[in-house]
């Protein structure tokens, strides 16, 4: 099994209501896992937000918390609800209603890499999905939560700015459009899980920075968005997703040449992100 659920990174002094996330790049592959998939040890990775733990790493430096994920996606996917068994790959589970994530083999306990590829020769057990969601779900949302409210009690509000990357063709459709092709996608479920106020301000820390940005489209925020995002109570969640292709070679799954600027761009990024609600810009309540 992984070794941890999740590490969190603590500031040295407690500065931000921002709590950065990265529940996606986890890479502690256990062998009992790799033996039991027929992937090979490079295409088990290809569903991993490979390194988005390391772009934003500098944020207990402006004194925000970032916590990551040590088990990896293809494991279980802490952006799945804990109920969204896949009963074409768990026994026993039966089939309620039509959830396109879980139909696509996306379940809390994937099924299938990118593109479609199957993880499993046949199926698991329930028990074994219910051990990674006890072990390995349930500590990360339990942290995740947490720190929010710790960041809410502080600071009066809390921010949560959870990291992703995606593929860079997942942009194809909006470069065809006559677009410039986005570099992040800030997806806020569309204004129900933050207020403008907080998104303007992450978008324009990512703009100032040179990145492309775009919101909503194609990725609007999952399962974390949608559970933590509450603006009416001061708790807002933002999803982003950076285009893979800007920092690392996507077929071999390694940091590109572009990697160290990249990421001395997002500190800057991470930077004025943190500084949300602080200083003479409070952060206002819906």
């Amino acid at each position: 099994m992984p070794k941890s659920a999740y590490e969190v990174l603590h500031p040295e002094r407690n500065r931000s209501c921002v709590v950065f996330a990265s529940p996606h790049s986890g890479r502690d592959y256990p062998w009992s896992f790799l033996r039991n998939t027929v992937l090979d040890e490079h295409a088990i990775r290809s569903s991993e937000d490979a390194f988005v733990d390391m772009l934003f790493d500098s944020a207990p430096r402006f004194g925000a918390a970032f916590i990551k994920a040590g088990a990896p996606r293809a494991f279980v996917d802490l952006n799945r609800s804990s109920d969204e068994l896949d009963p074409a790959l768990i026994e026993g589970v039966r089939r309620q209603g039509h959830n396109p994530r879980v139909a696509s083999g996306l379940g809390v306990v994937p099924r299938v890499v990118a593109n479609g590829r199957a993880i499993y020769r046949g199926k698991i057990t329930l028990e074994e999905a219910q051990r990674r969601i006890d072990r390995y779900w349930q500590p990360y949302h339990d942290m995740l939560q947490k720190l929010l409210d710790t960041a809410h009690r502080r600071h009066g509000q809390a921010v949560l700015l959870d990291c992703h990357s995606m593929p860079h063709e997942a942009m194809d459709g909006v470069a065809r459009s006559g677009m410039r092709r986005p570099d992040v996608v800030l997806g806020d479920r569309f204004g129900a899980s933050a207020t403008a106020e907080v998104v303007d301000r992450i978008e324009a820390a990512f703009a100032a920075a040179g990145f492309v940005v775009t919101r909503n489209t194609p990725f609007a925020g999952a399962y974390i968005t949608q559970a933590y995002g509450r603006p009416s109570r001061g708790q807002h969640a933002v999803q982003v997703e950076i285009d893979r292709s800007v920092y690392m070679n996507e077929a071999l799954i390694r940091p590109n040449g572009d990697f160290e600027a990249v990421r001395g761009a997002l500190q800057q990024v991470v930077r004025e992100i943190a500084q949300i609600g602080q200083g003479r810009q409070p952060l206002a309540a819906e």
